[in-house]
């Protein structure tokens, strides 16, 4: 059996506008200057607080969970209005079906959101039922520790060496390092090929079209099997 885990923002969703609008809002609660979009968007990948923590520094640490409750007041008033409704990448649902019809795959999720914000995505985008683990930020520590790894690796029964995590940033690339599992990176995301390269990529993919190529070089992955 293999096991294949997404991560979300920037792999499977373009979040890109509501992640910056909703760290927009954490600086404003606190009154400090937010920085410019390329700073701000570096920490996606990270839980909410790790991520804040990473952009203010030890010196604005006493306003970091101010500024995550901030983001979080926010998301869920906006979602509640209809808001915040992020669009999946160019053959995103194609690949998360082809994948889902395979009897010897099983896939999950490994994000930094929370839980909510998982199931207002896969609410939004009908993708329920496709993903058997899924591990968030409510129960794992940020990327790139490799708990979320190990959880969806326990509750699967999957092998780490018949396993593959895709995701878009160097956090997402250094967890599967640590967690003992295959690291793709894509190319449409947060964090340069360099980056996921120097994160422990073995492979980058400019679109999920390649996806099933790497697979079959990564895992012996035979896209005719059912």
């Amino acid at each position: 059996m293999y096991l294949v885990i997404f991560d979300c923002d920037g792999t499977l969703v373009d979040s890109q506008n509501t992640i910056f609008h909703g760290l927009q809002v954490g600086y404003e609660a606190v009154g400090l200057p937010m920085p410019d979009r390329s700073t701000a968007l570096s920490i996606v990948g990270l839980s909410l607080e790790e991520a804040f923590s990473t952009l203010v520094g030890d010196e604005n640490a006493h306003h970091v969970q101010t500024m995550a409750d901030a983001y979080r007041t926010s998301k869920r008033e906006r979602r509640g209005k209809g808001l915040d409704l992020d669009p999946l990448y160019p053959g995103t649902r194609e690949v998360l079906d082809l994948l889902s019809k395979r009897e010897d795959v099983l896939l999950g999720i490994a994000t930094g959101k929370a839980r909510r914000g998982v199931d207002h995505m896969l609410d939004v985008h009908d993708l329920h039922g496709r993903f058997v683990t899924i591990q968030t930020a409510d129960t794992s520590p940020s990327k790139p520790h490799p708990d979320m790894v190990h959880r969806a690796l326990s509750e699967t029964g999957a092998e780490p060496h018949r396993t593959v995590l895709i995701g878009d940033t160097s956090f997402d690339m250094e967890m599967a390092r640590a967690g003992g599992v295959h690291g793709v990176g894509v190319s449409w995301g947060y964090h340069e090929r360099d980056r996921l390269t120097a994160g422990g990529a073995h492979a980058v993919i400019q679109h999920f079209d390649d996806l099933y190529g790497v697979l079959d070089g990564l895992l012996g992955f035979d896209e005719e099997t059912t």
